[in-house]
């Protein structure tokens, strides 16, 4: 069990009979009443995003997310699969539980596996990927860095906003938290 008053970003806990990471909190201390911390909690088996309250010192279920290197192999239909970087098992993925995770990926790129009693839970990307780009409208000479962006289509099928000086066959850096542009690869 672990207090209210310990949270922090990142820390898995299991409430309402769900396995629930905290992405953000506050403690509020209000000038009349019982303090209590407000969290931002996404739900790892659906990925829905909940916010509650708990009062102050309020004990929950702390829950031991085990995570294993995996290997991202192929597509099967609609199963993904992963190899261990270990043992060289296999565990298959549906594309509904790992929809998001999917505009990220490629083959043979090496993720972190949530697993938690034997229950796997997700894909857990790096901050940021290098991914190719497959399209985008060519730079016109004068364009700046700073004078705008135009729409550019990866590898993956991900629509990035990009700098016109980019082009075609060119690498990007990609924030997977927000599918942001970071810079040139």
């Amino acid at each position: 069990m672990i207090s209210v008053n310990d949270f922090r970003t990142g820390l898995t806990i299991e409430v309402d009979n769900g396995i629930w990471r905290v992405m953000d909190f506050q403690h509020v201390k209000p000038g009349k009443g019982a303090a209590f911390v407000r969290s931002k909690l996404r739900n790892l088996r659906t990925g829905a995003v909940q916010e509650k309250t708990f009062r102050a010192g309020e004990k929950v279920a702390k829950a031991q997310i085990d995570n294993r290197r995996m290997q991202y192999l192929y597509a099967n239909g609609d199963m993904h699969v992963f190899m261990d970087n270990e043992s060289y098992e296999q565990i298959e993925l549906p594309a509904a539980s790992i929809e998001y995770e999917l505009k990220f990926l490629k083959e043979n790129m090496e993720v972190q596996i949530m697993m938690y009693e034997g229950e796997t839970l997700g894909v857990e990307l790096p901050n940021t990927v290098e991914l190719a780009v497959t399209e985008t409208e060519p730079g016109i000479k004068g364009d700046t860095a700073s004078g705008g962006s135009k729409p550019a289509t990866v590898e993956t099928g991900l629509v990035v906003n990009v700098p016109f000086f980019v082009n075609e066959g060119d690498t990007l850096v990609v924030n997977t938290t927000d599918g942001t542009y970071v810079s040139r690869g």
